[in-house]
């Protein structure tokens, strides 16, 4: 990757700087893992030096999260993926998101006088889809057979992992949205979990070995799905037995996009990867480069340009059967150019979608890369802090409310319906410079996701940051009403963007979280870097 030409008046951390707090960089030689917990890159490790594969890392350290993280992810969510083995051109796709059950209605929820989805209802369940990619990937492209891989997950599901300080603040934050059962499987005497407990989930271990002995037919046949419907069923969701049954994952084409002659890869809708795409090709309109990297200008444009996206994913983005003919239109180099113009440099816009009329007639990632650099970006999630809030009665499964992404407007291309994917949040991403794959990398954080992706890359392009100050680098976002700012950003650059309208607030998280290794095919090294918003890193061997 080519650096820009040095900034005249910057003085921001390109690297390390060893007199300040922060993280290295890790390097190595024989595969690396990098992840939201550390427990999770030391199970990926293990993995690998097992003689397992990239796929097989992956898998492990994902499941791993969902105990160590249960507020983030587990396994009544979904999981998408990129997959790139060394020597082949194309990237593997994997879309593991369930469907909505096939008794969901928008007209029956709009007769009992919903305008949106309820996010904490049953309405917003929609079957996990995660398990039967888990296995799907295991039975392609894995080498250690899914007993293996999923026996970490096992152990630490019976014998407990430590709850870690970023843990606990997710688990306060979120954890009133637990209710009924769920607050048995996920409290201790009816508060949220502090950093130092332990947590156990027996149910979900059991769970595992079922899936570990039968594959996916231990989690969505016999009594685990009978445990998952029934309990569903009795809070008044539509879901069946045969809902289950069908889930299946789907491989899938990637979507790519040029930014400043480096491709951004993404997996196409349901997923919003298209979103990262779109807003890449506004920014590029802009000289970034040029800019202060954490002043308000940049912070502005950036923001503009994010919600315009972001109206477009709104009213394009969907099931994959329904998004297709949108997408072209997305991408287009001349909606990008349309959109751009409608930015103002000096003055935030009142209405995205008003403005864009014309033009238009919570998470964990993960990356491995192992010896043979084989490399697997995979995100997996249960959407908001502890999901639905709900959880099945005998085996504590968490249940995912993906379901909220869907809208109620009648004939809208993401109306909530019968067997349907809405659309959805999470994507992983990757890298390709002359052809070949440099990078694996995803950014957590809901909708700031797209956003994210596009600043990390935005910093290594524009202004040569290495993979660690990339992702240490202060983050803003502005698509609603607000500008979410962190406390990294200075005080002259809070006050120019509220000189452009800018209505900000400081987050009580910081935004999103994000992992990245690269790969130095001249050195014959990887490089892993691990943001500090989580309690994870990256770990080689």
């Amino acid at each position: 990757m080519t650096a820009p030409t040095p900034l005249p008046d910057a003085d921001f951390p390109r690297a390390r700087d060893f007199h300040l707090p922060g993280r290295s960089a890790v390097y190595a030689a024989n595969g690396m893992a990098a992840t939201s917990h550390p427990i999770a890159s030391k199970t990926a490790v293990e993995i690998l030096e097992a003689g397992g594969n990239a796929v097989d890392a992956a898998i492990a350290a994902a499941l791993v999260c969902g105990i160590g993280e249960p507020a983030m992810t587990g396994i009544g969510g979904d999981m998408f993926a990129l997959i790139h083995k060394e020597g082949e051109a194309e990237i593997i796709g994997l879309n593991g998101s369930g469907r909505a059950p096939a008794g969901l209605s928008s007209a029956a929820l709009r007769e009992e006088g919903l305008d949106r989805m309820p996010e904490y209802s049953p309405h917003a369940v929609t079957v996990p889809g995660a398990i039967d990619a888990f296995c799907r990937l295991s039975a392609d492209h894995g080498r250690l057979g899914l007993d293996r891989v999923l026996a970490p997950a096992i152990r630490y599901a019976d014998e407990g992992i430590v709850v870690h300080p970023r843990v606990a603040h997710d688990w306060e934050q979120s954890g009133e949205v637990l209710r009924g059962r769920a607050r048995d499987h996920y409290m201790i005497g009816g508060a949220p979990l502090r950093a130092g407990q332990i947590f156990r989930a027996p149910g979900q271990a059991e769970v595992l070995r079922r899936v570990a002995a039968q594959g996916r037919a231990g989690f969505y046949e016999g009594e685990v799905a009978e445990d998952m419907v029934a309990s569903l069923n009795a809070l008044g969701g539509t879901h069946t037995l045969a809902d289950f049954a069908a889930t299946a994952c789907d491989y899938v084409e990637p979507v790519s996009g040029s930014y400043r002659g480096v491709d951004l890869v993404e997996l196409p809708p349901n997923g919003q990867g298209v979103t990262a795409l779109l807003l890449a090709k506004i920014l590029e309109h802009f000289d970034i480069a040029s800019l202060p990297p954490f002043g308000a200008v940049r912070a502005h444009i950036e923001a503009e340009a994010a919600k315009l996206a972001y109206d477009a994913r709104d009213r394009f983005v969907a099931d994959p059967e329904r998004a297709a003919l949108r997408m072209s239109h997305m991408l287009a180099d001349d909606t990008a150019a349309k959109l751009a113009a409608l930015i103002d440099p000096e003055k935030a816009m009142a209405s995205p979608a008003e403005a864009s009329e014309a033009v238009h007639k919570e998470t964990i990632y993960l990356t491995v890369v192992d010896r043979d650099l084989t490399k697997v970006s995979l995100i997996y999630s249960i959407f908001h802090g502890f999901g639905s809030g709900m959880a099945s009665d005998r085996f504590g499964v968490l249940f995912q409310n993906r379901g909220a992404g869907f809208v109620l407007t009648d004939g809208h291309v993401n109306e909530a319906a019968g067997g349907k994917r809405p659309m959805h949040t999470i994507i992983p991403a990757m890298v390709r410079e002359g052809g070949q794959v440099t990078r694996s990398f995803g950014v957590m954080g809901g909708a700031y996701q797209p956003n994210g992706h596009v600043r990390v890359l935005s910093n290594l392009v524009d202004y040569g940051m290495e993979s660690q100050a990339a992702l240490d680098a202060p983050r803003a976002f502005g698509v609603g009403a607000e500008m979410q700012v962190e406390r990294g950003y200075g005080a002259e650059a809070r006050e120019g963007l509220t000189a452009r309208g800018q209505k900000l607030v400081t987050p009580a998280t910081p935004i999103g979280g994000a992992q990245m290794i690269t790969v130095d095919r001249e050195a014959g090294v990887l490089i892993g870097a691990s943001d500090h918003r989580k309690d994870g890193g990256a770990l080689g061997c």
